[in-house]
C-alpha cells in the first residue's frame, strides 16, 4: 500500500508522539528517558533499535505474567514504557521521524499489548475477560489518537506525516496498520462526523460551522482520553500486579469503554451550547 493512499496517511499521522491533551504518565517517563536519550544519541542508535528492544521487554514481561512472576512483570511493563518514551525523542532529535518509526512503534504496541492480554487470560483464569479487556483498550486507544487528530483538523493544523523512505518493510507495516488498525480509525470518525453532521443539518453560515466544530472537537475530551493512555494502562497494570489483583485491572479496562459513550454527550452538548450562542 503506497503511502499516499487515503488509508495510509491517517496511519502515519496516526499515532503521533505525543500531542495534544499530554498524558501525565507518558510525560513523567519521558523526562526520566531524557538521560538515556542523550547517550543513545552519542552512541548514534538508530531509533528503530530502540524500539525493537522495548518490543523485546514488552514481550518478557508478558512472559513473566505467563509464569506467574507478576511483580517482575509488572518492572518489566514500567521498563518498558521508559524505553517507549525515548525512542519517540531520539527521532526527533536525530532527525530520524520515519513513517517506518510510526508504524514499527505502533505495531510493535499493538504485539506487545496481545501479549500481556494473553498472559493475563492465563494468570487470572478468566480468557473472555482478558479479550474483551484487549479489545476494550485498543478501541480506547484508537479514540485517544483520532480524537486528538480531529481536534488538530478542526483548528486548521493537521500534523504533517513524517518523511516516507518508500523502503518495502515500510509498506509492509503501511499494510499491516490498515488491516489492523484502519478499520477502527474510520469507525471512529465516521461516528464522530456523523454526531457532528447532525449536529449542523440546518446552519449553513461557514463562521458558525467552524465554531461549533472547534467546540465539538474539544481541549478536554482530547485530554482526557490522552490520559488512558498506554503509559497509564501499564502503570495501573503495574500497580495491579504488585497487589496480586490483575483481574481487577481487566475490570477496569473494560469500564473504561463507558468513557466513550459519556464524552461524545458531552461533546454533543457543548456544541449544541455553540451553536445556539448569538454570533458577535
Amino acid at each position: 500500500m503506497p503511502l499516499s493512499t487515503e488509508d495510509a496517511l491517517p496511519a502515519i499521522a496516526a499515532r503521533p508522539r505525543k500531542k495534544l491533551g499530554r498524558e501525565l504518565v507518558a510525560s513523567a517517563f519521558q523526562a526520566l528517558a531524557g538521560p538515556l536519550v542523550t547517550i543513545l544519541l552519542r552512541l548514534r542508535v538508530p531509533p528503530p533499535a530502540v524500539v525493537l528492544v522495548h518490543t523485546t521487554v514488552g514481550l518478557a514481561a508478558a512472559l513473566a505474567l505467563g509464569f506467574g512472576a507478576l511483580v517482575a512483570g509488572a518492572f518489566l511493563l514500567q521498563l518498558k514504557t521508559l524505553l517507549d518514551g525515548a525512542d519517540g525523542q531520539l527521532a526527533r532529535a536525530s532527525g530520524q521521524v520515519t513513517a517506518l518509526g510510526r508504524y514499527l512503534d505502533t505495531e510493535a504496541d499493538f504485539l506487545v499489548n496481545a501479549a500481556v492480554f494473553g498472559a493475563l487470560a492465563v494468570a487470572t483464569g478468566a480468557p473472555w475477560l482478558a479479550l474483551a479487556a484487549f479489545c476494550a483498550l485498543t478501541l480506547v486507544l484508537s479514540a485517544d489518537f483520532n480524537v486528538a487528530a480531529l481536534h488538530l483538523e478542526a483548528r486548521g493544523t493537521p500534523e504533517h506525516p513524517p518523511r516516507a523512505t518508500g523502503h518495502i518493510v515500510e509498506q509492509a507495516l503501511a499494510r499491516a496498520y490498515a488491516i489492523v488498525f484502519g478499520s477502527q480509525d474510520r469507525l471512529v470518525r465516521a461516528v464522530s462526523g456523523a454526531r457532528l453532521r447532525r449536529i449542523l443539518v440546518d446552519e449553513r453560515d461557514p463562521a458558525v460551522r467552524e465554531r461549533v466544530s472547534r467546540a465539538y472537537h474539544d481541549d478536554t475530551t482530547a485530554t482526557i482520553l490522552a490520559n488512558v493512555g498506554l503509559s497509564t494502562q501499564y502503570l495501573v497494570l503495574g500497580v495491579c500486579l504488585v497487589l496480586d489483583r490483575p483481574e481487577v485491572y481487566l475490570w477496569l479496562v473494560v469500564g473504561s469503554l463507558g468513557l466513550l459513550p459519556a464524552l461524545q454527550l458531552r461533546r454533543e452538548l457543548v456544541a449544541r451550547r455553540a451553536l445556539s450562542r448569538p454570533c458577535g
